[in-house]
């Protein structure tokens, strides 16, 4: 990949057929990348990156500060979260077959066999979250594909390590990440909205900013509020 350093910052830059010069820094690391037009010269690009150096650092300090959350341990009074909120966990232990119940607005009951080991109780959690996350998704889609009057044709749950979501456009496929069973349902809905654009416009172009403008106005507080909820060790690249 190509990468050029202002004043000590490494900047990542990806050369696309687009317009115009798109600058984004990244949680949890503040990692910067620049999207710039196959036909702009190194030097304008460097320009740029110098013009917008205080943006960088400002956004790039929020991330200094944001919450980490640490591999779970699965353990209890072991915190956990579930659509935006914070809960303990309750690890019950029963000769029976393992099950997760939202107990209250305080805990989290896990139900395991004696002697579990942390990377079942991992899969039985992550397994609830992906139950949870199925029930919310397809009026979801179903809202916003009248809004934009598109049609998803399959979509899916799984662990991705980089992406909060993808959308393979001649699919009419669209993955979410399971990690959102953690944050807000708008922000789980913004998420799907941003991989439904793409089926309208595959670049993240001015086309594309103004039909999530249009639809979402308030789209960079939603962005903003989910990048600075506690985050794992995982480097969000969205």
């Amino acid at each position: 990949m190509e990468q050029i350093m202002i004043s000590d910052i490494i900047i990542d830059v990806v050369r696309k057929d687009i317009k115009n010069i798109h600058l984004a820094v990244y949680p949890p690391t503040g990692r910067v990348r620049l999207a710039a037009p196959l036909q702009v010269s190194e030097d304008a690009i460097r320009l740029f990156a110098v013009s917008k150096l205080a943006w960088i650092k400002r956004n790039q300090r929020k991330f200094e500060g944001q919450e980490r959350i640490t591999p779970r341990e699965f353990l209890n009074r072991e915190s956990h979260y579930f659509m935006g909120e914070r809960y303990l966990l309750n690890i019950i232990e029963a000769e029976a077959p393992p099950k997760v119940i939202l107990k209250n607005k305080t805990y989290i009951d896990l139900f395991v066999r004696p002697g579990t080991p942390t990377a079942k109780r991992l899969e039985i959690m992550n397994e609830w979250y992906r139950i949870q996350l199925k029930k919310l998704i397809p009026d979801l889609i179903e809202k916003w594909e009248k809004m934009l009057g598109v049609e998803v044709d399959e979509w899916q749950v799984k662990q991705m390590k980089t992406k909060w979501g993808s959308c393979n456009i001649e699919q009419k496929r669209i993955w979410i990440n399971l990690e959102l069973a953690k944050k807000p349902e708008h922000c789980l809905e913004y998420i799907i909205v941003h991989e439904m654009i793409h089926l309208l416009e595959r670049h993240h172009n001015d086309r594309f900013h103004h039909h999530l403008e249009t639809l979402l106005p308030n789209w960079r507080q939603l962005k903003d509020e989910l990048n600075q909820l506690p985050v794992s060790h995982a480097e969000w690249d969205y």
